[in-house]
Protein backbone atom coordinates (compact mmCIF):
# COMPACT_ATOMS: atom_id res chain seq x y z
CA UNK A 1 0.00 0.00 0.00
CA UNK A 2 1.16 3.48 -0.60
CA UNK A 3 -0.52 6.77 0.50
CA UNK A 4 0.37 10.58 -0.75
CA UNK A 5 -1.66 13.86 -0.12
CA UNK A 6 -3.21 16.39 -2.49
CA UNK A 7 -4.72 19.63 -2.64
CA UNK A 8 -4.09 22.72 -0.13
CA UNK A 9 -7.75 22.70 0.58
CA UNK A 10 -7.71 26.43 -0.12
CA UNK A 11 -8.34 28.93 -3.03
CA UNK A 12 -5.93 30.28 -5.61
CA UNK A 13 -7.10 33.29 -6.99
CA UNK A 14 -9.79 32.65 -9.53
CA UNK A 15 -8.82 28.68 -9.71
CA UNK A 16 -10.00 26.33 -6.96
CA UNK A 17 -7.28 24.07 -5.90
CA UNK A 18 -7.98 20.37 -5.05
CA UNK A 19 -9.10 20.01 -1.06
CA UNK A 20 -6.30 18.43 0.97
CA UNK A 21 -7.31 14.48 0.79
CA UNK A 22 -5.03 11.49 2.11
CA UNK A 23 -4.69 8.97 -0.37
CA UNK A 24 -4.16 5.62 0.48
CA UNK A 25 -3.64 3.25 -2.75
CA UNK A 26 -5.21 -0.16 -1.86
CA UNK A 27 -4.31 -3.83 -3.42
CA UNK A 28 -7.93 -5.76 -4.24
CA UNK A 29 -7.25 -9.46 -3.21
CA UNK A 30 -8.78 -11.90 -5.54
CA UNK A 31 -10.14 -12.99 -2.29
CA UNK A 32 -11.90 -9.31 -2.12
CA UNK A 33 -14.46 -10.59 -5.24
CA UNK A 34 -17.86 -12.16 -4.78
CA UNK A 35 -19.34 -14.50 -7.54
CA UNK A 36 -20.62 -10.98 -9.80
CA UNK A 37 -16.69 -10.51 -10.32
CA UNK A 38 -16.78 -6.84 -8.34
CA UNK A 39 -15.51 -6.34 -5.18
CA UNK A 40 -18.11 -7.72 -2.19
CA UNK A 41 -19.27 -5.16 0.57
CA UNK A 42 -17.66 -6.53 3.75
CA UNK A 43 -14.15 -7.01 1.73
CA UNK A 44 -15.10 -2.74 0.71
CA UNK A 45 -15.11 -2.35 4.31
CA UNK A 46 -12.04 -4.04 5.00
CA UNK A 47 -10.16 -2.03 2.10
CA UNK A 48 -11.56 1.37 4.21
CA UNK A 49 -10.12 0.11 7.50
CA UNK A 50 -7.14 -0.57 5.41
CA UNK A 51 -6.78 2.61 3.82
CA UNK A 52 -7.23 4.64 7.26
CA UNK A 53 -4.45 2.90 9.09
CA UNK A 54 -1.05 4.85 7.09
CA UNK A 55 -3.16 7.95 7.63
CA UNK A 56 -3.95 8.21 11.37
CA UNK A 57 -2.58 4.81 12.90
CA UNK A 58 1.45 4.92 11.64
CA UNK A 59 4.45 6.21 14.53
CA UNK A 60 4.30 9.70 14.10
CA UNK A 61 1.07 10.77 13.67
CA UNK A 62 -0.45 12.74 16.58
CA UNK A 63 -3.26 10.25 16.44
CA UNK A 64 -1.62 6.92 16.95
CA UNK A 65 -2.32 6.63 20.53
CA UNK A 66 -5.96 5.46 19.03
CA UNK A 67 -4.37 2.72 18.20
CA UNK A 68 -4.78 1.91 21.95
CA UNK A 69 -8.16 2.60 22.05
CA UNK A 70 -11.09 3.56 19.32
CA UNK A 71 -14.51 2.77 18.13
CA UNK A 72 -16.16 3.03 15.49
CA UNK A 73 -19.56 4.35 16.28
CA UNK A 74 -20.80 4.47 12.66
CA UNK A 75 -20.37 3.45 9.10
CA UNK A 76 -22.03 3.88 5.81
CA UNK A 77 -21.05 2.98 2.27
CA UNK A 78 -22.94 4.13 -0.97
CA UNK A 79 -22.38 2.52 -4.29
CA UNK A 80 -22.40 4.40 -7.38
CA UNK A 81 -20.14 2.23 -9.68
CA UNK A 82 -18.70 -1.09 -9.42
CA UNK A 83 -15.06 -1.74 -8.67
CA UNK A 84 -13.21 -4.94 -9.77
CA UNK A 85 -10.15 -7.00 -9.30
CA UNK A 86 -8.54 -4.95 -12.64
CA UNK A 87 -9.44 -1.74 -11.00
CA UNK A 88 -6.30 -2.76 -8.80
CA UNK A 89 -4.82 -0.50 -6.31
CA UNK A 90 -7.54 1.30 -5.47
CA UNK A 91 -7.50 5.17 -4.91
CA UNK A 92 -9.19 5.83 -0.96
CA UNK A 93 -9.13 9.64 -0.64
CA UNK A 94 -10.07 10.47 2.92
CA UNK A 95 -10.82 13.57 4.92
CA UNK A 96 -12.34 14.78 8.01
CA UNK A 97 -16.17 15.86 7.38
CA UNK A 98 -16.79 16.28 11.32
CA UNK A 99 -14.73 16.90 14.57
CA UNK A 100 -16.57 16.86 17.93
CA UNK A 101 -14.95 16.46 21.64
CA UNK A 102 -14.67 12.86 21.85
CA UNK A 103 -15.32 11.76 18.22
CA UNK A 104 -14.65 12.61 14.28
CA UNK A 105 -16.09 11.63 10.97
CA UNK A 106 -13.93 9.76 8.24
CA UNK A 107 -15.03 10.70 4.42
CA UNK A 108 -14.20 8.26 2.06
CA UNK A 109 -13.76 8.76 -1.98
CA UNK A 110 -12.58 5.17 -3.68
CA UNK A 111 -11.97 5.35 -7.16
CA UNK A 112 -10.35 2.73 -9.54
CA UNK A 113 -6.45 2.75 -10.27
CA UNK A 114 -5.91 5.68 -12.90
CA UNK A 115 -9.18 7.53 -12.21
CA UNK A 116 -8.70 11.28 -12.48
CA UNK A 117 -9.56 12.54 -8.90
CA UNK A 118 -12.50 15.15 -9.92
CA UNK A 119 -14.03 12.28 -11.64
CA UNK A 120 -17.29 10.62 -10.16
CA UNK A 121 -15.78 7.88 -7.01
CA UNK A 122 -17.32 4.20 -7.78
CA UNK A 123 -17.85 4.31 -3.72
CA UNK A 124 -19.10 7.32 -1.12
CA UNK A 125 -18.44 6.20 2.68
CA UNK A 126 -17.92 7.83 6.13
CA UNK A 127 -17.11 6.02 9.36
CA UNK A 128 -17.50 8.13 12.89
CA UNK A 129 -14.65 6.69 15.22
CA UNK A 130 -14.57 7.80 18.94
CA UNK A 131 -11.64 7.86 21.49
CA UNK A 132 -11.93 5.06 23.60
CA UNK A 133 -10.01 4.30 26.78
CA UNK A 134 -9.50 0.35 27.50
CA UNK A 135 -8.79 0.59 30.77
CA UNK A 136 -12.36 2.36 32.19
CA UNK A 137 -14.73 1.10 29.36
CA UNK A 138 -15.26 5.00 28.50
CA UNK A 139 -15.33 7.25 25.75
CA UNK A 140 -12.39 9.89 25.65
CA UNK A 141 -11.76 13.55 25.01
CA UNK A 142 -9.57 13.79 21.92
CA UNK A 143 -6.31 15.45 22.88
CA UNK A 144 -5.22 19.08 21.90
CA UNK A 145 -2.62 17.25 19.42
CA UNK A 146 -5.17 14.88 18.00
CA UNK A 147 -7.43 17.64 17.37
CA UNK A 148 -4.71 19.54 15.76
CA UNK A 149 -4.06 17.03 13.27
CA UNK A 150 -7.62 15.88 12.17
CA UNK A 151 -8.82 19.97 11.82
CA UNK A 152 -5.70 19.61 9.42
CA UNK A 153 -7.84 17.66 7.07
CA UNK A 154 -11.24 19.45 7.54
CA UNK A 155 -12.71 21.20 4.33
CA UNK A 156 -12.84 24.91 5.35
Amino acid sequence: MTSSVNGKGKANGSALLLPKRFHAKVEVRWSDMDVFQHVNHARMVTLLEEARIPWLFEDGRPTESLRAGCVLADLRVRYRGQLRHEDTPLDIAMWIEQLRAVDFTVGYEVRANGAAPDSPPAVVASTQIAAFDIETQRLRRLTDSERDYLSEWMDR
